[in-house]
């Protein structure tokens, strides 16, 4: 019996090493060969077979090494192909692997060339379909291994982008400066005089900007048209209406993106896939963007640094460049593959993730050496659900000049966007800096608390700030703090003397990329001898911003408390500065800003009622809000909408811009989101009913 056995195992050992590899059938010469001819290049043990796979392509019988001119699609099941060759085989609809017969999920996908007939294939045939899968970044795909690896030397560069819209020349030129197209200044000193006799070390003088608006029918070449790239986390803990939702409010963007806008799609969860390259959103674009949106499923762990640096890469590689570049990123948990989530040490944390993105994305304190270095990319971050890390997606979004918005209510996503998008696609002035110089002798500039916009004080003469890019009808408001000396007193008494403050200047580009400089009134306060009642007046516009400031602060202050686990000492951070806030003069005079401000401290003190409930909302919460102060501008917080109300001019004796830093075009792209989401459950209705009506006939 054992003479048997041994017998057959001899037997089945031969006809293992003499079995020829699979391979397609190929009209092709080159893939015709001998059973011997291939058992010989084989080795009988299966760890030997996978090495010599991967040296040979199985469709031409070439060598697939590196260095060799070609490139190389590594699939999931590791066998690796020439590009050209497994793209021409998937083309007709071969999705195994020729080797190991696996089905693969990542297909790769040859794009067309950006020259080419819209309507044929980059093979010239006719084109069947606009878009037949998701279009992966026919690269190497990524292994399911617990760690991603470093990218490898054949992954292609992102240059397939779709060429940029040309517009005809307008032969009628731009409007002249000081039109209504350009960006207003208004100043405002704390107090319209100063006895001549007394001198101020810390004298305020407020400078706003409000930025040109964008009419409801206004042509696109009145704003700057944006590359967009959207980071989407696809772990499988956004499976189920997380997905569908998201999906939708992915969908709400690419309708509202214009035909000279361009988008690209990143998912990650394990890994990072382009899944569409960067196209302009015309009728194709977004027939191809929704196709390529409704192959997203959800599965694998969460890897947040991957995403970003794959979402990062499109836009720097890029060959062309619209005016706005932005990227967003939305998740619903922690990244599990690059960061300690120990809140001990979370600003250690932070800083040790930020050190993991492209310079492109977080310079850490680097400054551009020159005018060809990139510009740092904003990422807007949206922390979606209670599990989602708070801490690393502000930390993201603020070195990157993005905003952070927390998104409560899974229904919330679609109005999340509406709200980033309506800012990103009316940016109607760029690279705007704003400057500030003394006017007189011995007036000093001393500080300029201007948030996360960068700022600097030349020696007391003179100050600037780096604003960036504005929204339409967008407001900044700036607080200046100056030393303002004693002024010799007239003789003439009928003839009051009066002191310059600052002179006001600035430069940016408008709609057109056209350079506009122009300088603002001169800033001056009268110096008489004895002051009257009404020069005691403080100004309510200065004292508003002056409240806005500090109510920052105090909410600063109470997170770091909270962080250290004291919430009692936050809540009575949050509690005072409600109080010296109610008794300042623009809350007594009924400012609607003030009204707000002690609604986010009441807000902001309820979440911080108990450690469950700060780190299940209320870290979220404040972060966003912090974020929202920092760059004067809206975010998304909570479950809510009623970041939303504006103030026009006249509601309002003491404010006339916006509450909560939202924009006309923010409002009525949320109003259009909220009108969308209104219809869906009614025209389900009505699908139901006709169902209904169909059975009963």
């Amino acid at each position: 019996m054992s003479g048997t056995w041994s017998k057959l195992k001899k037997t089945l050992s031969f006809k293992s090493s003499a079995a020829p590899e699979i391979v397609p059938n190929q009209s092709d010469s080159r893939s015709t060969t001998t059973s011997s001819s291939l058992s010989s290049r084989f080795s009988r043990s299966f760890g030997s077979n996978v090495r010599s796979s991967k040296k040979t392509c199985a469709i031409c019988l070439g060598n697939v090494r590196s260095g060799q001119g070609q490139a190389i699609f590594t699939a999931e099941c590791s066998h690796s192909f020439h590009f050209s060759c497994i793209a021409d085989s998937v083309k007709h609809g071969n999705y195994l692997c020729p080797i190991c017969r696996f089905k693969w999920k990542e297909i790769p996908l040859q794009l067309p060339n950006a020259n080419a007939d819209g309507n044929r294939n980059a093979t010239g045939r006719a084109r069947v379909s606009p878009y037949q899968a998701p279009q992966e970044d026919y690269s190497t795909v990524f292994s399911h291994a617990p760690r991603p690896t470093t990218l490898p030397l054949s992954e292609p560069v992102f240059s397939d982008d779709e060429p940029l819209l040309v517009f005809s020349t307008d032969p009628t030129p731009p409007p002249p400066c000081g039109s209504t197209n350009n960006v207003s200044i208004k100043t405002f000193t704390e107090f319209p005089a100063v006895t001549a006799s007394e001198s101020f070390s810390d004298f305020a003088v407020l400078v706003g900007i409000h930025a040109p608006p964008l009419l409801d029918d206004a042509c696109e070449t009145e704003r700057a048209h944006i590359d967009l790239v959207t980071v989407l986390d696809v772990s499988g803990s956004m499976a189920g209406s997380k997905l569908t939702l998201l999906k939708r409010a992915v969908n709400f963007v690419i309708d509202n993106l214009g035909s000279a806008d361009r988008l690209s799609i990143v998912t990650f969860s394990a890994n990072a896939r382009r899944i569409f390259p960067l196209r302009r959103m015309t009728d194709r674009g977004r027939e191809d963007a929704r196709v390529a949106v409704s192959s997203l499923h959800a599965d694998g762990g969460t890897n947040i640094v991957e995403g970003l640096k794959k979402g990062a890469r499109v836009l720097e590689e890029r060959r062309e460049r619209n005016s706005v570049a932005s990227i967003i990123l939305l998740s619903d948990g922690k990244d599990t593959y690059n960061c300690d989530n120990s809140r001990a040490r979370q600003n250690q944390v932070s800083t040790q993730f930020l050190n993991l993105l492209p310079i492109s994305i977080s310079r850490r304190g680097i400054e551009p050496q020159n005018e060809n270095q990139l510009p740092t990319f904003p990422i807007h971050t949206f922390g979606f659900g209670s599990d989602h890390d708070s801490s690393i997606m502000h930390a993201i979004s603020d070195a990157s000049g993005g905003t952070f918005s927390f998104i409560e209510s899974v229904g919330m996503v679609q109005d999340a966007f509406a709200r980033c998008i309506g800012g990103l696609l009316s940016v109607v002035v760029q690279e705007f800096r704003l400057s500030v110089t003394s006017a007189s002798p011995g007036v000093q500039i001393s500080l300029i608390p201007s948030g996360r916009y960068a700022s600097e004080i030349y020696q007391g003469f003179e100050g600037v700030i780096n604003v960036g890019d504005l929204y339409a009808d967008e407001e900044k408001e700036f607080l200046v703090y100056l030393s303002v000396p004693i002024c010799p007193i007239l003789e003439d008494e009928s003839n009051l003397e009066k002191t310059q403050l600052l002179k006001i200047a600035c430069s940016y580009k408008d709609a057109s990329k056209a350079m506009v400089q122009f300088e603002g009134e001169r800033v001056e306060i009268v110096r008489p001898k004895v002051l009257s009642l009404t020069d005691y007046k403080v100004s309510l516009e200065v004292d508003r911003q002056r409240n806005r400031l500090q109510v920052a602060e105090s909410i600063a202050q109470a997170q770091e408390m909270a962080e250290r686990g004291n919430l009692d000492g936050a809540q009575d951070v949050l509690t005072n500065m409600r109080s010296t806030l109610l008794s300042s003069a623009s809350a007594q005079a009924g400012d609607a800003l003030c009204t707000w401000l002690e609604a986010e401290l009441t807000e902001i003190r309820e979440k911080l009622a108990n450690m469950e409930m700060y780190e299940h909302t209320g870290r979220a919460y404040v972060l966003s809000g912090l974020s929202s102060h920092s760059w004067q501008r809206a975010t998304t917080r909570g479950d809510s909408t009623t970041h939303t109300t504006i103030i026009r001019e006249g509601e309002s004796s003491v404010h006339s811009g916006s509450i909560g830093y939202n924009t006309p075009s923010m409002v009525t792209m949320v109003t259009r989101s909220q009108n969308l989401s209104s219809l869906i459950p009614r025209m389900q209705g009505e699908r139901h009913n006709k169902s209904t009506s169909l059975t009963k006939m």
